[in-house]
């Protein structure tokens, strides 16, 4: 994957094919599945360093845990799982985008040596 940023309306173009063909995510999760180990070590490591681990994390599964029973605790919930699961896409995706890079560089690298 060669060094570049992108723009704005790239990712957009390139998030919007994604969704266009169902197939294309077949190896791709076949990929994360036989690294998912490896993976949830990185995304642990990568929420841990960014602080989600932390006391801030904690304080928000007190303040759920001491919610009155019933819809404000259901409520306080979901909205706590989403903010997790956000969190934890959003930081996948950036462990994904490096991990291209590094299984392209690893390409380059071999290549470079046939040749």
């Amino acid at each position: 994957m060669p060094d570049r940023r992108f723009t704005a309306e790239e990712v957009d173009a390139a998030v919007a094919a994604l969704t266009t063909d169902p197939e294309r995510f077949v190896h791709a999760q076949e990929i994360v599945t036989h690294a998912a180990p490896g993976l949830q070590r990185v995304l642990n490591e990568a929420l841990s360093a960014g602080g989600w681990f932390g006391e801030a994390h904690e304080a928000q599964i007190t303040g759920v845990a001491h919610t009155a029973a019933g819809p404000e605790r259901e409520s306080a919930l979901r909205v706590l799982i989403a903010e997790e699961t956000r969190l934890s896409m959003l930081v996948g995706v950036a462990v994904g985008l490096e991990l291209a890079r590094e299984l392209f560089a690893e390409k380059t690298d071999e290549a470079e040596e046939t040749t």
